[in-house]
C-alpha cells in the first residue's frame, strides 16, 4: 500500500462540544482502522495551554533559553516542540504538511476549519448540533436518533460502520 504524505492523505475531522466524546470516538476509530492495516495519524487541537515538556528538564531549559525548536528523542519516541513565540497559530494545512506519510489523518477539534468532519453528539449534554449550521459536517455519531437531520447518523458504538463511512469518503474501499 502506497503511503501518502499527511498533507495529501485523506483527512476527516471529529468535532463536537466539550465532553461529548470526541477523544473516545477518535481512539476507537484509530484502533479499528489500524487493526484493518491502515497507517493512521492524528492531530489534536487544544484551546488551553499544553506543555509536553517539564520545567527543570534540559529540553525545557533549551526552550526557556530561546530555542525556536527542540527535538526530544528517546529510544521509544521523539517529539518536536516548536515555540510560536509571537507567531500566529498555524493553519491545519501547515501542521499536516509537517507530518509523516499516512493512509488517513483524523483531526480532533479544529471545528471552525472547513475540512470534512463527523460530529459527536450526546443527548444528555444538551448541546446544539454543529451539523445544523456547518455543511462540512458529513455525518453525526450520536446516542439518539436524529430523524430530521439531512446527513447520516451513526450510533456512537457503531465503530465499524463509522470506519466504513470514513474510508468511503476518503476514496478507499471499506
Amino acid at each position: 500500500m502506497q503511503r501518502r504524505s499527511a498533507a495529501r492523505a485523506p483527512v476527516i475531522g471529529v468535532v463536537g462540544w466539550k465532553n461529548n466524546g470526541k477523544t473516545t470516538l477518535v481512539t476507537r476509530l484509530v484502533a479499528h482502522l489500524v487493526a484493518r492495516g491502515l497507517r493512521v495519524s492524528t492531530v489534536k487541537h487544544a484551546h488551553h495551554s499544553v506543555d509536553v515538556d517539564q520545567p527543570g528538564k534540559d529540553s525545557h531549559r533549551h526552550r526557556e533559553a530561546g530555542a525556536t525548536e527542540v527535538v526530544l528523542a528517546t529510544a521509544r519516541r521523539w517529539v518536536l516542540i516548536h515555540e510560536l513565540r509571537e507567531e500566529a497559530e498555524p493553519p491545519l494545512e501547515d501542521l499536516l504538511a509537517k507530518m509523516a506519510p499516512a493512509d488517513l489523518v483524523i483531526v480532533e477539534g479544529f471545528k471552525r476549519f472547513p475540512h470534512p468532519k463527523i460530529e459527536v453528539h450526546r443527548k444528555a449534554r444538551g448541546t446544539p448540533l454543529i451539523a445544523r449550521e456547518d455543511r462540512s459536517v458529513l455525518a453525526v455519531a450520536s446516542d439518539e436518533p436524529l430523524p430530521d437531520l439531512d446527513r447520516p447518523v451513526f450510533d456512537l458504538d457503531a465503530i465499524a460502520e463509522i470506519a466504513d463511512f470514513v474510508l468511503a469518503h476518503a476514496g478507499r474501499r471499506p
